[in-house]
């Protein structure tokens, strides 16, 4: 697992770059791109690293929510960006890994459409309960909907996604008719989770976490081999019976191909920098991200694994990109 040594050991880096630059390309601002609207956990930890980086720049951080299509539109418009080092995509695994997957023509390729720059997090995706659900746990809503008839629809915060595969999954495991409803992200999602306009939900811990501190619903499952630090008394899927899903989603940063590696080099270090900050670290740990520093060549790696893993469960699953 992740940890903050990693991030501690990645700034001896630092030394060989020497002091960041006061101000970069000129002072123009720095664009950072997020395919979800504002209120959702990307959102929320893209305006961390936005405040942390920008002294360290010496340039205006700017946060740019480009909601639609589970992050496509943001991808596609990194693609048409500059490869100035003035336009970033603070992305997670859907929009890296699973979208080249589930559609024919998704508008970009990353591994020749992006640069790598780092990673920063992984973290875990959830089975949450409406705060109105009469259930406690997952046990208790399976046995719920057994009741009821076994049907049930199941918020997800974009279609042809990992939530969406974890519904289908959930469904065919306990003998239940899940049906998937699809949402503009996890902010439209919760909102309507909290309003109790739909039963359960399927997103991240960082999508969750907060309301599920305030008591507005409750997670009652999580991916991973081992529980969340966040949620110790959450149980992991395979804990309710559901294997498969150990393998962790990740977050990075990712820039236009044809970056400059200095300038890419630059960016990462100072993501480092930021991540060994124990105020930042608390803040994005919070989020119930397990966080560290992960370089450029190595996040690649790992999204190429984390993608072939992926192509062969959708496979399995007789998945046809859409």
């Amino acid at each position: 697992m992740l940890d903050r040594r990693t991030s501690l050991l990645a700034l001896a880096s630092l030394a060989a770059l020497g002091p960041l630059p006061a101000r970069a390309n000129n002072g123009a601002p720095l664009r950072l791109l997020v395919g979800f609207p504002p209120g959702g956990g990307t959102d929320a930890i893209a305006r961390v690293l936005a405040e942390a980086l920008q002294p360290l720049l010496g340039q205006t951080v700017i946060v740019e929510n480009k909601p639609g299509a589970g992050g496509q539109l943001a991808a596609q418009a990194l693609k048409a960006a500059a490869p100035d080092g003035n336009t970033l995509f603070l992305s997670h695994d859907h929009s890296i890994s699973i979208l080249p997957l589930t559609l024919k023509n998704p508008g970009f390729n990353p591994q020749q459409d992006f640069a790598y720059v780092a990673g920063f997090a992984t973290f875990a995706n959830a089975v949450a309960l409406s705060g109105g659900t009469q259930a406690s746990n997952f046990k208790d809503y399976v046995a719920l909907l057994k009741r009821q008839g076994g049907r049930g629809n199941v918020g997800i915060p974009a279609a042809a996604s990992v939530p969406e595969f974890l519904v289908k999954t959930f469904g065919e495991k306990f003998g239940l008719e899940l049906v998937a409803a699809p949402y503009r992200g996890s902010a439209p999602m919760l909102q309507e989770m909290m309003g109790n306009q739909i039963g359960a939900g399927v997103g991240s811990v960082p999508d969750f976490i907060t309301a599920h501190r305030d008591g507005k619903i409750r997670i009652v499952g999580v991916m991973g081999r081992e529980r969340q630090g966040v949620v110790p008394e959450v149980p992991t899927f395979g804990e309710l019976g559901l294997k498969g899903f150990e393998e962790l989603p990740y977050y990075g940063l990712f820039a236009p191909a044809g970056t400059p590696a200095a300038v890419q080099q630059r960016i990462s270090a100072a993501l480092a920098k930021v991540l060994a900050d124990r105020s930042v670290y608390a803040r994005l740990t919070a989020l119930g991200l397990s966080v560290a520093h992960v370089p450029g060549e190595e996040l690649a790696r790992r999204e190429r694994a984390y993608s072939a893993t992926w192509a062969g469960i959708m496979k399995a699953a007789g998945f046809k990109p859409q």
